[in-house]
């Protein structure tokens, strides 16, 4: 992959926490547009690398670079997220007393001074955006709802939606279906696939139907280093993924 294609570099990246190591000796591509799933066996690694590509852990050695040029390793987790970069954590935080739409419009690119927020109105351009969010995130017909009222998975849809009224390039999306329904499992992998063809998506996943459904390249983790990487199949096929992963 060329640096042109590439979004998201990490090289020999390593960390570690009381003498264990998380992460050890990590090399990792994502491209522009691309839709990769991470999996891997408790323990592999797979927090800890995003916690690293968003600045709340910094490497003992190695490499990250963003955009080509961009050393993420010297930046804080704020500096990295106006960067471009946003992260979905397993359990949805959502603003329960708002309704649908007012959670993706607090959450859009926009000044965020006190005065600013007291005053905003949503400018034609803006209405035209939310709306977008709200048909990829399968939301319309709830706009007017409140996100308390909404199922587990619909609240997990709004979190992706508030992160793309934030317009990352970056999504990083960790077991989007733990405690979905199957209908809403596979309504995430067209949503998230959706997504993908705008801008970059890694999503840590332990969900095998899932994966299978997202039909994008599969990176397995273990002990804090890539096992294998390539289609799902590819990947299941491996003896060293079978035994320490798919065997379990």
């Amino acid at each position: 992959m060329s640096d042109r294609q590439t979004l998201l570099y990490l090289d020999g990246v390593s960390v570690s926490f009381d003498g264990f190591k998380a992460i050890n000796n990590l090399s990792l591509i994502v491209g522009h547009r691309e839709l990769q799933a991470i999996i891997g066996p408790n323990g592999a690694g797979k927090t800890t690398m995003m916690d690293i590509i968003t600045g709340k852990t910094r490497p003992d050695e190695g490499e990250v670079f963003f955009e080509g040029a961009i050393d993420l390793t010297r930046l804080d987790e704020t500096a990295i997220a106006e960067l471009g970069i946003g992260r979905k954590f397993q359990k949805p935080t959502v603003f329960e007393s708002h309704t649908v739409w007012d959670n993706l419009a607090l959450a859009l690119k926009k000044p965020r001074g006190v005065f600013s927020t007291w005053f905003y109105h949503p400018s034609q351009e803006d209405v035209a955006r939310l709306d977008e969010i709200l048909d990829i995130i399968r939301l319309r017909p709830r706009r007017d709802a409140l996100a308390a009222n909404l199922s587990h998975g619909q609240k997990q849809w709004l979190e992706i939606g508030m992160l793309l009224a934030q317009d990352p390039k970056l999504l990083l999306v960790d077991e989007p279906v733990a405690g979905m329904t199957d209908a809403e499992t596979v309504e995430t992998a067209k949503l998230l696939k959706e997504i993908a063809r705008t801008r970059s998506v890694v999503v840590v996943e332990h969900d095998m139907s899932f994966v299978r459904d997202l039909a994008a390249r599969v990176t397995v983790l273990a002990e804090g280093s890539v096992l294998a990487q390539g289609s799902l199949d590819h990947v299941s096929a491996d003896p060293r993924v079978i035994e320490s992963y798919l065997g379990r």
